[in-house]
């Protein structure tokens, strides 16, 4: 990840373990109310909206080809609970996605609200 170390921690962190040898630990960060949307375009017309619980993200979990993407902070904020995140996805090395997070992250640490854009057709860099 690059970008100032401060900077949304907690999506920061969110992201290295979703790329990591064990993406599912994320379930562990997700508050009891957790809710979320994840927006996922590939750039074909079509995109996949996962939203929903905790089953939402067990969902997309399931789907993703773990340990082929990668994300890249390219900016981030956080502004009181909630977290701002601008990124890129790469494949093996090379840009493929840019994407939009925003978090809420509840008073015991956990994420409480996840919402995701994705899209192929716009970049940042």
């Amino acid at each position: 990840m690059t970008g100032t170390p401060a900077a949304a921690p907690f999506l920061t962190a969110w992201f290295e373990i979703l790329d990591g040898d064990e993406p599912s630990r994320i379930l562990d960060l997700i508050s009891d109310d957790f809710a979320l949307s994840i927006l996922f375009s590939t750039g074909d017309g079509d995109a996949t909206d996962f939203a929903g619980g905790r089953a939402a993200l067990v969902g997309y979990l399931e789907q993703r080809e773990k340990g082929t993407r990668t994300h890249h902070r390219l900016a981030a904020t956080t502004v009181g609970r909630d977290e701002f995140f601008l990124g890129e996805v790469r494949r093996a090395g090379v840009p493929e996605a840019s994407f939009v997070a925003a978090g809420r992250v509840n008073g015991d640490g956990r994420l409480q609200r996840l919402l995701i854009g994705r899209s192929s057709e716009i970049r940042f860099t």
